[in-house]
């Protein structure tokens, strides 16, 4: 007998769109048919300085990759609490932080509930929502990437089925922050808020609101190892989440979701703030000195940024072409075919060094007309 696979499909998976991912270094280099040292990568908000060299070492030396990892992280975890200020009994840790975004939407939603997303943001949040049979309520930001905060609530009371709410601070792909009387109003809701603080350290850990979560039952604030701390590669990101939630979500998470190397890696970088931090601080100024320069090319308006890129409205010229014209030369940028990016770009700060290519290719560029 012959079985019609297709037919035994989820219909609303059958017909999703699938997430596009920023491609390997590896087939990035041989579709540009350039070795790796060759090019400058700017496309994914990677940090250019990568891990600590104590990662290096932990990872050299760890001495029970056979063994499976504490389903609970507990050393990490308590790292953590020290790190953030947060009793570890608020703290989950995630194969990153896109792993907890999946494992929220897991808890609340049945299929037909919905989810309030705020584009331009964060792909994964549309993407979860569809895996897991979501109705997403697109609210867009205003023209200046700012939070439309009375269309939210506004969206929110026309649907009774809406259970989680995603935002971003400082947002992707634009680096605004959400200004605190917006949370707030935000928390007033009857839904659950998920904050997601990627780049809160390029920041200030000052902005973090990671603190709100012991007096808010409906906020859950997610974090990252990959951007501030290097380890994008090794997939570790955690949260904070209200007790009424997290006792679920230790029901429903996989036991040994987070590697032993990646548990490794995370302690490894909590022992070596001081480095790290000097890293971010590196990154901060550089990515003020690059914002000052694109600014100097008249068809390029950088949007003032806290985290470590920098979007450009493209005038006068096709971004896309843009973008595909670094590119050719070897420097990597990031362009979105979306409702309101289309005519933008996005610049991930690199090091200094990086930033020279990327600004010569841009000016030999703009002699060629």
């Amino acid at each position: 007998m012959t079985v019609d696979i297709t037919s035994l499909l989820r219909p609303d998976v059958a017909t999703m769109e699938p997430y596009t991912p920023i491609l390997p270094f590896d087939v990035l280099s041989a579709q540009l048919g350039r070795a790796p040292e060759e090019i400058i990568k700017l496309d994914a908000n990677e940090n250019p300085y990568g891990p600590s060299p104590r990662v290096r070492d932990a990872l050299a030396s760890m001495p029970y990759p056979h063994v499976y990892p504490d389903p609970e992280s507990r050393h990490l975890r308590r790292a953590l609490a020290d790190y953030t200020g947060m009793p570890m009994d608020y703290l989950l840790v995630g194969h990153g932080a896109d792993e907890l975004i999946d494992l929220v939407m897991r808890l609340f939603i049945e299929p037909g509930d919905a989810v309030v997303n705020c584009p331009p943001t964060f792909g994964m949040y549309r993407f979860d929502a569809a895996v897991n049979g979501a109705r997403v309520l697109s609210v867009r930001r205003r023209a200046d990437f700012g939070l439309d905060v009375e269309a939210v609530v506004a969206a929110a009371a026309d649907e009774p089925r809406v259970k989680l709410l995603f935002v971003t601070s400082p947002n992707n792909p634009d680096g605004g922050l959400l200004p605190n009387d917006d949370l707030r109003r935000l928390l007033e809701l009857p839904l659950v808020v998920v904050l997601d603080e990627a780049y809160v350290e390029f920041a200030g850990l000052e902005q973090s609101r990671i603190g709100w979560v012991r007096e808010h039952d409906n906020l859950i604030v997610l974090r990252t190892f990959s951007k501030w701390a290097g380890l994008a590669g090794l997939r570790l990101g955690y949260g904070a989440f209200p007790q009424p939630i997290i006792e679920h979500l230790w029901k429903i998470k996989q036991p040994y979701n987070v590697s032993v190397a990646a548990q490794v890696a995370g302690l490894a970088s909590l022992a070596d703030r001081e480095y790290l931090g000097a890293n971010v601080t590196r990154i901060v100024a550089e990515r003020e000195r690059l914002a000052e320069a694109l600014s100097e090319f008249p068809y390029l308006r950088p949007y003032p940024s806290y985290a470590n890129f920098i979007l450009c409205r493209v005038m006068g010229r096709d971004a896309r072409a843009l973008k595909e014209a670094l590119a050719a030369r070897g420097v990597l940028i990031r362009h979105y075919n979306s409702p309101g990016l289309a005519d933008h770009v996005r610049f991930s700060v690199g090091t200094p060094e990086q930033t020279e290519r990327l600004l010569a290719e841009l000016r030999r560029l703009e002699a060629e007309g």
